[in-house]
This record gives structure tokens, C-alpha cells and sequence, in this order.
């Protein structure tokens, strides 16, 4: 079984509601970009929960829970590594609107793993949200696969941060939008 299998066989045991988002939700929607680990988006903080990882430290999976203080945009992460390498980042929101997001996520399948995945709206909603360099190009490359993007994100642009809009308005302007 895959680390991602196994992490996301403990989340579901223990009813955490949670998706692939970054580069591999990205590629499942035709932008490849290389990057060493898989993310998860999660909301409940009883990922931070020692507990919950207990049988993957115990089958030798390496667990770093970081919790995010009152100023950081995340609840925080937590990192699990495999012995083979494989990394797998849970990062918990703390925004209701990403619940928006986990509910909105579509079943697929990644390796041995059957898992939810965002879909390319909420998908740029998130990356309009970290508002780096890497995550206007992800956003550029998911619209040049679907026009229709513009329009929905659009309308839910309004939850994000001021920054978030921001950035939004500059991607649209450099796009002739």
C-alpha cells in the first residue's frame, strides 16, 4: 500500500473530511508539475492529535505535527513520511470557506488510492489564497484548460482575503480579462 493509501485509511477511519489539493490535484486536471510529496487539505484539528497517527508511527512512518500560531494563514500541518520516501502534508485550514472546498471534492482514484480530489475551481481558489509566484502560474495554466473558471471563481473570489482579490484582479488584467 502507498503512503498516501495509508494516511488517507486513517483520516477515513477516523472520519476526517479531507482532499488531494497542490501539484497532484493539478495534474489529475491535465497541469503537470513535478514536486516530491502529495497535499492534503483538511479542517479538523484533531489531525494534530498524536493519537491518530499512532499506527503509521508505529509501522515506521515518520509524523511532524506543526501547529500554525493565531497569526498564520493555516490551522497548521501535519508532515508523514514513509520509509520509502514518500511524503504526505496535511495542511488543516481554519477558513470556512475551505469547507466549501472538502464538500465539494470529487472521488478519484491516485495509484492505490481512492481519494477526493478539489476540482479545478476550488482549486484556484486555494492557490489565490497562498498568493505566491508558483501559485498565479498553476492558476494561469488550470485556465488555459477551461475558460469557464473565470466565471466561478469569480463569484466566490468575495470570501478570500483582500489579498486574494488582489490577486485575482492582477491574473485577469494580464490575461485581457
Amino acid at each position: 500500500m502507498s503512503a498516501l493509501a495509508d494516511v488517507v485509511s486513517v483520516r477515513g477511519r477516523n472520519g476526517i473530511r479531507h482532499a488531494v489539493i497542490g501539484a497532484a490535484a493539478l495534474a489529475i486536471h491535465g497541469v503537470t508539475r513535478s514536486t516530491g510529496d502529495v497535499d492534503l487539505l483538511a479542517l479538523d484539528i484533531a489531525c494534530f492529535d498524536e493519537p491518530l497517527w499512532r499506527d503509521l508511527s508505529a509501522r515506521g512512518y515518520s509524523i511532524d505535527r506543526r501547529r500554525g500560531d493565531a497569526t498564520d494563514p493555516l490551522a497548521g500541518v501535519v508532515r508523514i513520511v514513509a520509509r520509502s520516501g514518500e511524503s504526505i502534508d496535511v495542511i488543516v485550514g481554519r477558513h470556512q470557506w475551505q469547507a466549501r472546498v472538502l464538500e465539494r471534492a470529487e472521488l478519484r482514484r491516485i495509484g492505490d488510492a481512492e481519494v477526493h480530489v478539489v476540482r479545478p475551481p476550488e482549486l484556484v481558489l486555494l492557490k489565490l489564497h497562498a498568493g505566491g509566484a508558483q501559485d498565479a502560474w498553476d492558476i494561469d495554466q488550470l485556465m488555459d484548460l477551461d475558460a469557464g473558471l473565470q466565471a466561478e471563481v469569480g463569484a466566490r473570489v468575495g470570501d478570500l482575503s483582500r489579498d486574494a482579490a488582489l490577486l485575482w484582479k492582477r491574473i485577469l488584467e494580464r490575461r485581457g480579462g
